[in-house]
């Protein structure tokens, strides 16, 4: 039991340690997030404007299949609205309140490639 209190108070301690990445708030602006080897992350603003976390994520869609058209191979793409996370891939949106943290489904692609709420009818035009 003391045991496993130590082991549990060490990785506490570790985890206490280990430097957070901290999102950008700016009022309705969209970033890209872009990782680097060293463990780094930059912010990279794609849009100042945007009225909602929906349009965000259309735009980094957009983005990411301008990208891929282009000849690129990064399915994956991360951004950043008002301090919440986008994950985006070829499934969908997930949204976290970190970059390391719990990705819940935001929004989904339908068979004709748009993207709409998780859980909506994705047969309705």
């Amino acid at each position: 039991m003391i045991r496993s209190a130590f082991v549990l108070l060490a990785l506490l301690g570790l985890a206490a340690c280990t430097k957070q990445v901290v999102a950008p708030t700016q009022a309705d602006a969209c970033f890209e997030v872009v990782p680097h080897k060293d463990g780094s992350v930059a912010f990279n603003l794609l849009s100042p404007h945007e009225p909602n976390l929906e349009s965000c994520a259309g735009s980094l869609e957009a983005m990411r299949l301008r990208f891929l058209g282009l000849g690129g191979s990064n399915h994956q793409l991360a951004g950043v609205y008002n301090g919440q996370y986008l994950f985006l891939d070829p499934g969908g949106v997930k949204t976290s309140n970190s970059i390391d943290g719990m990705r819940f489904p935001f929004m989904i692609h339908t068979d004709d490639g748009r993207l709409v709420a998780a859980g909506a009818d994705s047969s309705q035009p």
